[in-house]
């Protein structure tokens, strides 16, 4: 028989309640006292664990900053799939697009000490270099350039999708990404290829 899972720490509960309502209501539009109204505890005990509500944000966005599993499969599949997994997440009801972006969008003038546009600019570098990595792996030229163009599809189609309502900006922006690959000398399969599982 399976032992429990561990039970969450009050640090824990605090952290996963303000994710979520920061995630899907905003930063601005949700207090501490919101916060700790929603777990059941005093403002006191929340900030005993984190000691201002800019605290809280920024262990939010680390919390958020989760590096993409290692795969095994090849790198140009992993390249699409990010498409793919965007796609699904698009047609999700909880999805209000990428947290740091949303996060540099309302708190941008009150940010004096940039932490948020660092914590923002880290993880877009992040994704954009791990990209990089997959594009040398094929050989690709100007992997560098190859890999900030990936990562404006994916920034661009989440935008699209916030706008549109239409998961299929992920696919559109998986399309381009294919043309854009095959166009570096990657070999990929067609999108006719995909559709008929091939």
């Amino acid at each position: 028989m399976a032992s429990p899972p561990p039970k969450q720490t009050m640090k824990e509960r605090i952290l996963e309640t303000a994710d979520r309502l920061f995630y899907l209501r905003g930063i601005r539009a949700i207090g501490v006292d919101t916060i700790a109204a929603e777990i059941g505890i005093s403002k006191r005990t929340l900030y005993n664990h984190f000691p201002s509500k800019d605290a809280l944000i920024e262990a939010y966005l680390q919390h958020r900053f989760v590096q993409p599993r290692p795969s095994d499969k090849p790198p140009a599949e992993q390249i699409l799939a990010t498409f793919d997994s965007l796609e699904r997440r698009f047609a999700a009801k909880d999805f209000r697009g990428c947290p740091f972006v949303n996060a540099v969008a309302e708190l941008g003038p009150e940010d004096e000490d940039r932490t948020i546009r660092n914590i923002a600019v880290a993880f877009k570098e992040s994704r954009r270099i791990w990209f990089r990595d997959l594009l040398r792996q094929l050989g690709v030229a100007d992997a560098e350039g190859l890999a900030t163009q990936l990562t404006l599809l994916v920034d661009g189609s989440i935008a699209q999708d916030l706008v549109r309502d239409d998961p299929a900006m992920a696919r559109a922006a998986r399309e381009a990404a294919r043309v854009l690959l095959a166009s570096a000398g990657v070999k990929v399969a067609s999108s006719t290829d995909k559709k008929r599982g091939g």
